[in-house]
């Protein structure tokens, strides 16, 4: 796992641009979770995403049906989330785990804190992510159709690293902008490196040393963060909504086990890091089986987006006293 180096340099994660070209955008189909994030999140994603953005009242009266709903649930379905059941993997999972393994992906992506892979229920983990992309899950479980084993671990841990276009460019002196319709591109780090791990570098002075700014497409591996008796799903929500709705009810995973709250704020999502009590100590988490729950979730048609990562870098030369 790449870990970045304390450096002037500066790397800003962007929002992503909104739609270009409106009159030929192509509009997706978006599942949102309402009821449980602020009413103005759910009023800020429908104007912000939606092709023909609900009202208001409608907005808020579908709000306040799910937050009821929400209410219910924290009593009917308390401690639901707690100590879901991990089973480790049968023999008949050797030859791909073994597979999986070598990958260096998961070598060099999962040393922070103690990870192993099993079986998880779907129904029993805690999701961060407010919405589905229903038209990619569509597509995703065409290509799927009815998975057996071997297709449900490849889908969720072995597939093949496709890498979906990425374009980047220098914008001005100073910064890079990289593009691409994957949610996986990210920044990745800053990484110090030696002359010999460059080749055909141009000379253009005596070369004493060079920082590399990483940015890149996530390992993307189906994974989740075990904290505090409850798993976090981390990443590969398209993955596990798609399988479940195909009647898939367990899936292997990567687990990364957190003992403490720092250990979270190594590993887990931005938003986990932002408000853990949210999903760590609230009795009724939204869990990935909320996706399902017609009264808590609104669809609507949202404009197809790029995600933009900007890289800036700003250089400083001094002369500074001799020591």
């Amino acid at each position: 796992m790449v870990v970045s180096a304390p450096a002037r340099k500066k790397a800003k994660r962007a929002r992503s641009p909104g739609p270009a070209s409106a009159p030929t955008a192509a509009a997706d189909e978006y599942l949102y979770l309402t009821g449980r994030p602020r009413l103005r999140d759910l009023v800020r994603f429908a104007r912000s995403h939606a092709a023909t953005p609900p009202n208001e009242r409608e907005l808020t009266d579908a709000w306040h049906r799910a937050h009821e709903r929400v209410r219910r649930l924290e009593t009917d379905e308390a401690g639901l989330a707690d100590n879901p059941p991990m089973q480790p993997l049968g023999p008949e999972y050797e030859p791909l785990l073994a597979e999986l393994l070598q990958d260096p992906l998961v070598r060099d992506g999962f040393n922070t804190v103690p990870t192993d892979v099993a079986l998880v229920e779907l129904d029993r983990l805690v999701v961060y992510q407010k919405h589905i992309d229903l038209t990619y899950a569509r597509r995703l479980g065409q290509a799927l159709g009815a998975p057996d084993q071997q297709q449900v671990f490849r889908t969720c841990l072995l597939h093949d690293h496709d890498e979906p276009p990425v374009k980047w460019s220098r914008v001005h002196h100073d910064r890079f902008v990289f593009v691409s319709p994957s949610n996986d591109l990210r920044f990745l780090g800053a990484v110090p490196l030696q002359r010999e791990q460059l080749k055909d570098y141009p000379e253009r002075g005596k070369f004493v040393g060079l920082v590399g700014i990483a940015v890149g497409l996530g390992s993307n591996f189906l994974n989740a963060v075990y904290a505090e008796k409850r798993l976090i799903l981390n990443n590969g929500s398209h993955r596990a909504y798609t399988l479940r709705r195909l009647g898939v009810t367990h899936v292997p995973c990567i687990i990364q086990h957190c003992a403490s709250r720092d250990e979270v704020d190594a590993v887990a999502a931005t938003e986990v890091r932002k408000n853990p009590d949210a999903y760590l100590k609230d009795p009724r988490p939204s869990m990935l089986k909320d996706y399902f729950d017609p009264q808590l979730h609104l669809v609507m048609p949202a404009y197809r987006r790029l995600r933009q990562v900007t890289v800036r870098f700003e250089i400083e030369e001094n002369a500074v006293p001799a020591l």
